[in-house]
């Protein structure tokens, strides 16, 4: 008879595909690295299926491997979601909320509502869940998430949505670029730059906006992914090798060797517009409570 996966043995699967080495996931998940990698390896031989070329390199998913870490990436993530929620059930004495976005909260809108929300409502447990956005309408579906903060224009059966607010888009340059020194920049003004952004939260929908604006005669811009925080990306630019996108909920921080020049349309300025997600049966009453908040203007 075949044994059954054990939830250790996906955790550290999921975590050698983020490391992209043995050893690294076993200093993250602070276990021996033999022991993680012969768990993978047990793993391997339950499933007949090999997840990771291994070399003195690291370790890499295979083809084959690919869609099982991310369907094992979920599962944790909602095993991890229940243990919490299980240990803090106590501490929401009126109810819990779980609210996900995929764009920063360091200033803007969203920062202003949850704020609001977490003094209004200091009874109700609020979890914030900041993820990608085919990870929140999972969490969505999964009921794990109640609620999603996300750009608009995105549709899926049983979810419904509401238009929130826009936030304006900014170029990220080192303070001695050459284009950090015009009073307005053009997306055309953008050409001829490399960009990175996140490959988590905003960054594949800022990576398909410049590709939008700035794709012509079959030329698509330089973008580059990189599996890292948005804090981490806008870091880099500081090399001067890159430029990025951001809003301008990105600016609660003091980058003091970065310049955040607004990117304009021919029409006015560029802006990213936000919409409320949430399941059609969904009766959590916690839930009326933040639409009534977050639906309220604020200052940005």
């Amino acid at each position: 008879m075949t044994e059954p996966v054990e939830i250790h043995q996906l955790r550290y699967a999921v975590a050698t595909a983020d490391a992209k080495s043995f050893s690294r996931a076993a200093a993250v998940l602070n276990v021996k690295q033999i022991t993680l990698s012969r768990r993978v390896q047990q793993l391997e031989d339950r499933l007949c299926v090999k997840l990771f070329d291994r070399s003195t390199r690291g370790a890499e998913i295979t083809e084959n491997g690919r869609p099982f870490i991310e369907q094992a990436r979920r599962i944790v993530t909602d095993v991890d979601n229940l243990r919490t929620t299980a240990r803090n059930v106590s501490y929401g004495q009126q109810g819990r909320i779980a609210v996900g976005y995929c764009s920063p909260i360091m200033a803007g809108n969203l920062r202003y509502a949850i704020s609001e929300y977490l003094t209004k409502f200091r009874d109700v447990q609020f979890d914030g869940i900041e993820a990608g956005l085919e990870k929140l309408f999972h969490g969505l579906h999964s009921h794990v998430v109640d609620v999603a903060v996300a750009p608009i224009g995105l549709e899926e059966d049983g979810i419904a949505s509401r238009r929130l607010w826009s936030e304006r888009l900014y170029a990220v340059f080192p303070v001695d670029h050459a284009l950090a020194k015009k009073e307005q920049i053009y997306w055309q003004d953008l050409r001829r730059e490399i960009f990175v952004v996140s490959a988590g939260g905003l960054g594949p929908i800022f990576g398909n906006l410049i590709a939008a604006r700035l794709t012509e005669q079959g030329k698509r811009p330089n973008i580059i992914l990189q599996d890292t925080s948005l804090e981490s990306v806008l870091s880099m630019i500081s090399a001067k090798r890159y430029i990025s996108i951001a809003t301008e909920a990105s600016q609660g921080v003091a980058w003091t060797d970065l310049r955040f020049q607004e990117i304009y349309d021919p029409t006015g300025p560029a802006r990213l517009e936000y919409a409320l997600y949430w399941r059609e049966n969904n009766d959590n009453p916690a839930l009326q409570n933040f639409f009534s908040v977050i639906e309220k203007p604020y200052p940005c």
